[in-house]
């Protein structure tokens, strides 16, 4: 029991991203940068959000560099229902992929 409340509590934490959410049914948005490491990079991290879980994503910047050291990263958007969202950051998570959220403000910048 305590596993499944520290899991809900992360869960709320995270989705404090996504504007109001009510219903488990409404589509809601959350906007997001994923750093992707090098040993990633030949992962379909993105498809496997869409064809796994349902999730619509924009991706509105990405910065990959195949044949250097560095990481890369993507700004997205994701849309989907509540859960939806919650299980496709559970997948993110399990991959211990650095993520970074960003405020649902319309116009701005996407500067971190």
């Amino acid at each position: 029991m305590a596993a499944l409340n520290k899991h809900q509590t992360n869960s709320q934490t995270r989705l404090s991203l996504v504007s109001s959410v009510d219903k488990k049914s409404q589509i809601t948005q959350i906007r997001l940068r994923i750093y992707i490491p090098k040993c990633y990079l030949q992962v379909p991290v993105i498809s496997q959000l869409i064809s796994a879980y349902g999730l619509v994503v924009n991706i509105t910047k990405a910065m990959l560099q195949p044949n250097t050291d560095k990481e890369g990263y993507f700004d997205i958007e994701l849309r989907g229902t509540e859960p939806q969202i919650s299980r496709g950051l559970d997948y993110l998570e399990s991959l211990n992929l650095r993520i970074v959220g960003k405020p649902n403000a319309d116009g701005d910048g996407w500067l971190c």
